[in-house]
């Protein structure tokens, strides 16, 4: 059976710290293989910054193209919106016949919030999830603390956010090295976040 990580994102852009981790859990974990699945539209965040999805969806094709255990994934763009990780888990199991094992990647500082997520427990009792450090305020619950389904990752600390990115370039600073190539020819090409 192939374990899938899932990495969920909006990737407004992504850019190397994406990449970075995701790369890494793939390398350095019992991952085969991790998708990033970009979302579109957060329950949690404004839509006035964010990217057309295909342009967003374009971008991560583009980064990860050269790698072979990275794929970029659309899925969400077909669920009701706002959509929550259960409905999407729960949508990509109805076409799987046990072939796949679905599993979550979320920066420890998403774990501290987790209990607030719709239907945690219930996405708990069936996903592995596997946890990259992250330098964020508060605790994580003393449940989810070593919890059986929960894998904390020895990751790198990457702290460069898409935010940052889109401000200072928006600011004329050169940001081109935090982003992979193809995705800095692209924003470019396109005029993006300018």
């Amino acid at each position: 059976m192939k374990r899938i990580g899932l990495y969920f994102g909006t990737f407004n852009p992504i850019h190397v710290g994406h990449l970075v981790i995701a790369n890494h859990m793939v390398e350095f974990s019992d991952l085969d293989e991790v998708w990033f699945v970009i979302t579109p539209q957060s329950p949690f965040k404004t839509k006035k910054s964010l990217l057309d999805n295909n342009h967003r969806y374009q971008m991560v094709y583009e980064a990860i193209k050269n790698y072979p255990k990275l794929r970029a994934s659309k899925i969400e763009f077909e669920l009701p919106q706002p959509n929550y990780t259960i409905n999407t888990l729960a949508h990509l199991e109805e076409g799987n016949e046990g072939s796949l094992e679905f599993c979550l990647i979320m920066g420890e500082d998403n774990l501290k919030s987790f209990h607030k997520w719709k239907n945690y427990d219930v996405i708990l009792e069936n996903h592995q999830i596997y946890v990259y450090p992250r330098i964020s305020k508060g605790a994580i619950a003393e449940k989810f603390k070593d919890h059986p389904k929960i894998t904390a990752v020895d990751a790198p600390i990457m702290e460069l956010s898409s935010t940052f990115i889109r401000k200072q370039h928006k600011l004329g600073k050169d940001i081109k090295a935090m982003l992979p190539d193809a995705v800095w020819n692209y924003m470019d090409e396109m005029n993006f976040y300018r």
